[in-house]
């Protein structure tokens, strides 16, 4: 794999900066999530691991113009929309550290994966425990286990 910085602060908001040591501990996690997430971090996570405004809804089990309007509104998210958010941002940070950038990262997440049922990782990414089986699959890979 190329060398190439694992987190360049240039891909990242400042707002999702500061998230990036939340995201590392999983309990700080789980503490952010109670405490809602604003539907701006949402979509800042969205266009991050290119997302459009339908998909990043998709995933949340909402609609793009309820989301659109917590974000005008500046409303927080649900504690579970909020967690799914939060680790799609861990996702999105492992996804460079192991695919190099976050484009073939999302690549990646658009074609079928073996140690996936052949399911495109991007589907998984609507519940919690979905992000977390994409997270095993990145870790399978950056470990070179493809069985």
């Amino acid at each position: 794999m190329p060398a190439v910085a694992a987190h360049p602060a240039a891909i990242y908001s400042p707002a999702l900066l500061s998230l990036q040591a939340t995201v590392a501990d999983s309990f700080a996690l789980v503490m952010e999530a109670r405490n809602g997430v604003t539907a701006k971090t949402a979509f800042d996570v969205g266009a991050l691991i290119q997302l459009n405004a339908d998909e990043l809804a998709g995933l949340l089990h909402t609609t793009t113009k309820t989301l659109r309007a917590y974000r005008d509104s500046k409303k927080r998210l649900a504690p579970a929309a909020s967690e799914q958010i939060l680790k799609l941002l861990a996702l999105a940070r492992q996804g460079v550290e192991v695919f190099g950038a976050l484009p073939a990262f999302r690549r990646w997440l658009d074609k079928p994966a073996f140690g996936l049922d052949n399911q495109l990782p991007l589907t998984l990414l609507e519940t919690s425990g979905g992000i977390d089986l994409v997270a095993d699959e990145v870790d399978r890979i950056a470990h070179g286990d493809f069985a």
